[in-house]
């Protein structure tokens, strides 16, 4: 009877542990420290079956899903400079966010270079993620520019309201890639 007990003890604790260990738990366990959560979670649990339980690998997606947002953001604004009958300092807005929308993209393709250098319990590993992190800053405060070019009634508008609203998810997107970096250095 004790046998058949501690059996089924076993197989109990092992079925927890399995349960309670996945990829999607990893991802959200991560995501519950960044400024939001939910989109967090819906935006990386798509890769969760590339993410596994891999650190590295989480901060590497929230990194290209970052670039990636902030790409088509980029090209979604550049398509706005082209609409008819822009006011002067509307286009100069579109021009102003397409430009710094551009070194954002830079300074993420270039985090996610040096990401790739930052092997665990490398003699340069403090060196390459601090950079990482300060060029994913570095693209949150250009998105923050850009979305202050828009500020006064002057240019209020659809054109206003879709570019901010893109913004809006690439900052939240970026914030959080930046959370997971900066959990990620902490760890190492």
């Amino acid at each position: 009877m004790a046998t058949m007990f501690s059996i089924y003890l076993f197989l109990l604790i092992t079925l927890v542990s399995i349960t309670t260990s996945t990829p999607t738990n990893f991802i959200k366990s991560s995501c519950s420290t960044t400024l939001y959560p939910t989109l967090c979670v819906e935006s990386l649990s798509v890769y969760a079956s590339k993410i596994q339980q891999d650190p590295h690998q989480l901060v590497q997606t929230a990194l290209s899903l970052s670039l990636n947002r902030t790409q088509t953001t980029k090209a979604f604004v550049r398509k706005c400079k082209y609409f008819k009958n822009l006011k002067p300092r509307v286009y100069a807005a579109i021009h102003d966010c397409v430009e710094v929308i551009g070194d954002g993209v830079d300074r993420l393709s270039s985090s996610l270079k040096e990401l790739k250098l930052c092997k665990i319990k490398s003699q340069d590993f403090n060196w390459h993620i601090s950079n990482v992190e300060t060029w994913v800053s570095s693209a949150l405060t250009d998105g923050s520019t850009c979305s202050d070019g828009f500020g006064g009634k002057a240019l209020d508008g659809r054109i206003k309201s879709s570019i901010r609203s893109r913004m809006v998810d690439v900052a939240q997107v970026t914030s959080n890639a930046l959370s997971l970096i900066n959990q990620y250095a902490a760890n190492q």
